[in-house]
């Protein structure tokens, strides 16, 4: 025994004196029994980790139930501290060699795993491991490892250990970005994978980790913890360290194609574990490029330049950048911009805004777009509050932009920045655009002469007089109506359009009607006529106006079957009449002729974009544009588009355009900022003035006379029980005498009175009550119009008709339009209930019987009377009205009546102007009623017309 001894410790000090750095336990503790292995040094705990729910969340949920019926054919588990607290686990899984680490970070611990098999990480076979390794009993063993079951060395590895000299020590890291040539295989087809061309040459990302003065590169996972080096001696790798900074780079963006499972499979054609070369040339394995689902490829290298590379930096890197690579990130100051406004010769406007970026001249406007279509106004993750954000070229350069400047010039330019507006890169602008630009912001711009002038007009008050009324103007206007005639003729001396949208009852007609007249004593219109478009119902009313107010314009109206004769005439009129139904028929014969005014009455009859009507309106060929409406928009802003595209197209953008900066946002989102900014822009092309505004130049009570025309159908039934009528009349005249025919006249004036307002109301039977039901009412569909824009502007409506069953009908019309009314007939029991409730504001309109509150109502409350049918005794009627037009009343009122053109009613309204006390006589109580003449007679029964 002794003998053995002695030959044992020869042996070992020929070990000492052959390698004496290996540092062995002394002779005597070598010896001793005890002794199996070095004392374990005090390990982190790493329990929690394998038992927390989150370990398996890096995988796949394919993977892990793969991985699951894998867990059997897990073989030689086994595991290793390693130095740095690193912990190894190590299995052949179904003919795979499989390994998993783990390192801490912080307060949590992090892995990877690498494997033989073709997906190389986060594995089934990585999965089946740890599932193996996670079970209680088998991850006590391997955490605790018995003295027994520690292997010992093997001979090789024992030789290589102590005859290798070992090198260690910090690991630093380095990015270098240069360019390459796209010669090989792997390259190549990682180009078309990428979907990149093959220019030759391309960018690519070179990672290297330095121990000292060896240079490794750094692929998509860690190397060997001992790696070999040429001279035989070990390098000790801190691979914990290659992790977290293979971690970074992917974070910054960064792909290699060992750690893309999508690209790996090109690393077999780069020649067997590449990577493991130190002090080598570059190899496909330590190539990294950029991660294509992180956004284009192309935009990625600028962001490295002007971001990427800063943090890279700030976590220890050092990031260099070859002379060659282009890229560059291009600084720039919003104060050098340049501001250039010119006048293009066609009435509209160039800008250009520009800015040098050495000696290159680049236009901000078309990158300005750009950004407006990628969402750079609004506050996001790539268009910051503060700060600095780029915006790519198309040569591969990007321009570093301030956010808070960029975004002001954006919120400035954001309803002027339509891409079909662009000319090479100006930007054309209307005139107004132009000029409300130079007004706002002086010191960029300097503008033409011709602008000048048109800022000074705006800037100007229109309440001074500058334009005299015309001189054959046979009308006394009031001043609003004075001032909105001014703003007519600004329009026109500055080749603008717009709207004139004031309230229903203000003379919106005159003042236009003055206009047209002023346009042509001046010579403005150079003998081009004006035409109007309107309501078909409304046409006459402008006939009799202009014969009225401007008997000096001629006037050629449009209508009928004969009016294809009349449009060669259209040169030699200075007014044309016509209706939005004959315009989309016609249009193809307006379009020779040049107009010098084009005219739309109640012009949200375009408020469809889409509809015939509103594309036939745009057809016209007119130097000036205007739109009356009290309601331009009635549901959305859309209505108004459409009407601007009418007056001035391209003003407002394409329709898209105009729904995505403007509609959306302020109906959708209530943004006031663009409701603000679509209010400056539209402004000075709307003139809206409501009763309220001007009621100090108001008369206490103002009467409005709606004249309108039958349809064909009513007037077919109209003449034919008039022809009848009058026949039975004159015969019965002829037998009893006039005293003894008043009532068979009461009746026909009775019958055709029911025909103007409802066909229905006469009770007909057979064939001709299908014909008086199919007839239609042209009044009843005035009514419904005039209803809807009374109610939109909030008035508080009285209607009077002599009629219950007419009111009926009329209530059943606003049910199907959801307009709340009250009604009082003579069946009504609550009459003081439905007054309280109509005074206190609850109900917008009041439908009343004559007979049943023509008197003995104070209905204050209400600003607007109707008077559906005219009352015969206008004494009655002038009762009805003083039931809103009485003391206490603190509003204007407004008095509205129906009165169907050419038919009794008409004559009956003359009636009561010219000989109001005949019309007392003929229409009062039956017992005092004198007994029609001759002459009133055929009046009343006269033909239409």
């Amino acid at each position: 025994m002794n003998h053995a001894l002695s030959e044992k410790q020869e042996c070992i000090h020929r070990i000492l004196s052959i390698n004496p750095i290996l540092n062995l336990p002394t002779l005597d503790a070598a010896l001793s029994p005890s002794f199996n292995h070095p004392p374990v040094p005090d390990r982190p705990d790493i329990r929690p980790h394998f038992e927390s729910e989150s370990l398996f969340e890096r995988f796949e949920d394919e993977v892990l139930m793969v991985g699951a019926k894998l867990k059997g054919k897990v073989k030689a588990l086994s595991s290793a501290w390693e130095e740095g607290d690193q912990f190894s686990l190590k299995a052949e899984v179904a003919g795979e060699t499989c390994e998993v680490f783990h390192w801490q970070e912080g307060s949590f611990w992090a892995f990877e795993s690498q494997c033989t098999c073709e997906i190389r990480t986060y594995c089934p076979h990585a999965a089946a491991l740890l599932m193996v390794a996670t079970k209680p009993a088998k991850l006590r063993d391997l955490l605790n490892p018995s003295e027994t079951s520690v292997a010992p060395a093997s001979e090789s590895s024992t030789s290589h250990s102590a005859l290798g000299t070992r090198h260690s020590g910090e690991a630093r890291f380095e990015l270098q970005i240069t360019r390459e040539p796209t010669d090989s295989k792997v390259v190549r087809l990682l180009l078309q994978a990428l979907k990149m061309p093959d220019l030759g040459e391309w960018v690519v990302a070179r990672p290297y980790a330095i121990y000292g003065k060896h240079r490794t590169p750094l692929g998509g996972k860690p190397g060997l913890r001992e790696h070999p080096l040429p001279d035989g001696a070990i390098l000790l790798r801190d691979t914990a360290a290659e992790m977290n900074a293979i971690l970074q780079l992917q974070q910054a963006g960064l792909a290699s194609l060992g750690s893309h499972a999508q690209y790996r499979f090109l690393l077999a054609l780069g020649g067997k574990n590449p990577s493991s070369s130190i002090d080598q040339p570059p190899s496909a394995a330590g190539l990294w490029f950029p991660n294509p689902a992180h956004g284009e490829l192309a935009q990625y290298w600028p962001w490295l330049r002007s971001n990427g590379a800063a943090i890279l930096e700030n976590s220890g890197w050092t990031v260099t950048f070859d002379a060659d690579i282009g890229h560059e990130v291009i600084e720039v100051n919003p104060d050098a911009f340049k501001y250039v406004l010119e006048d293009d010769g066609t009435g509209w406007f160039h800008l250009s805004v520009g800015f040098d970026v050495g000696d290159e001249k680049l236009d901000l406007l078309p990158i300005l777009a750009k950004l407006l279509d990628q969402g750079a106004s609004d506050v996001t993750l790539e268009f910051p509050a503060q700060g600095n954000f780029l915006h790519h070229l198309d040569d591969g350069r990007a321009l570093n932009l301030p956010a808070d400047r960029i975004r002001k010039i954006l919120k400035q330019f954001s309803a002027l920045l339509d891409p079909r507006r662009f000319k090479g890169s100006k930007l054309k602008l209307h005139p107004l655009d132009a000029a409300t630009l130079s007004h706002t912001d002086p010191e960029k711009f300097h503008p033409p002469e011709k602008l000048t002038q048109l800022i000074e007009s705006l800037t100007a008050s229109i309440s001074s007089p500058i334009h005299h009324l015309p001189s054959g103007i046979q009308a006394e206007l009031r001043d609003y109506q004075k001032t909105g005639y001014e703003w007519l003729q600004f329009l026109a001396t500055h080749d603008l359009s717009g709207i004139l949208a004031d309230d229903m009852g203000l003379g919106k007609t005159l003042q236009t009607i003055t206009h047209i007249l002023s346009e042509k004593e001046s010579g403005r219109s150079q003998g081009k006529p004006t035409l109007v478009v309107a309501p078909t119902s409304v046409v006459p009313n402008w006939y009799a106006e202009i014969k009225r107010f401007a008997p000096a314009l001629s006037v050629l109206i449009l209508d009928g079957p004969q009016r294809k004769k009349y449009f060669r005439s259209i040169p030699h009129a200075d007014v044309i009449l016509t209706s939005f139904a004959l315009l989309q028929r016609d249009i193809d014969k307006h379009t020779p002729y040049t107009y010098h005014l084009a005219i739309l009455d109640e012009a949200q009859y375009i408020k469809n974009p889409n509809a015939k009507v509103a594309k036939a309106a745009c057809e016209l060929n007119a130097r000036h544009r205007l739109c009356l409406s009290g309601t331009p928009v009635e549901n959305h802003l859309g209505e108004l588009w459409s009407l601007m595209r009418f007056l001035m197209p391209g003003l407002l953008g394409g329709q898209e355009q105009f729904n995505r900066q403007f509609r959306k946002p302020i109906e959708n989102d209530g943004d006031l900022d663009k409701q603000a900014a679509l209010k400056a822009r539209v402004a000075p092309l709307i003139l809206r003035r409501n009763k309220t505004e001007v009621a100090k130049e108001l008369p206490p009570k103002t009467i409005l006379v709606h004249p309108i025309e039958l349809n064909t159908g009513q007037k077919d039934l109209y003449e034919t029980v008039r022809a009848t009528m009058d026949k039975r009349v004159r015969q019965a005249i002829a037998i009893k005498g006039l005293e003894g025919s008043r009532m068979l006249f009461l009746e026909a004036l009775l019958k055709l009175r029911q025909i103007c307002c409802e066909p229905k109301l006469l009770k007909f039977e057979n064939e001709s009550k299908i014909e008086a039901d199919a007839a239609g009412s042209a009044k009843l569909d005035y009514l419904a119009d005039l209803l809807d824009t009374l109610v939109e502007e909030g008035r508080r409506i009285l209607l009077f008709s002599q009629f219950t069953s007419m009111l009926d009908l009329i209530a059943a019309h606003l049910q199907q339009r959801k307009i709340r009314y009250l009604m009082l007939t003579g069946a009504s029991k609550n009459r003081g209930e439905l007054v309280e409730k109509f005074q206190q504001g609850e109900i917008p309109l009041f439908l009343i019987s004559l007979k049943a509150g023509g008197t003995g109502l104070n209905l204050t409350a209400a600003d607007t009377v109707i008077h559906y049918d005219p009352w015969w005794n206008p004494a009655a009627e002038a009762q009805a009205t003083d039931r809103a037009y009485r003391i206490g009343q603190k509003n204007p009122v407004f008095v509205h009546k129906l009165i169907c053109q050419g038919t009794v009613e008409e004559r009956i309204h003359q009636l009561q102007q010219k000989k109001s006390e005949l019309a007392d006589a003929l229409l009062s109580d039956a017992a005092k009623a004198a007994a029609p003449d001759h002459q009133t007679l055929a009046a009343l029964l006269a033909p239409l017309g």
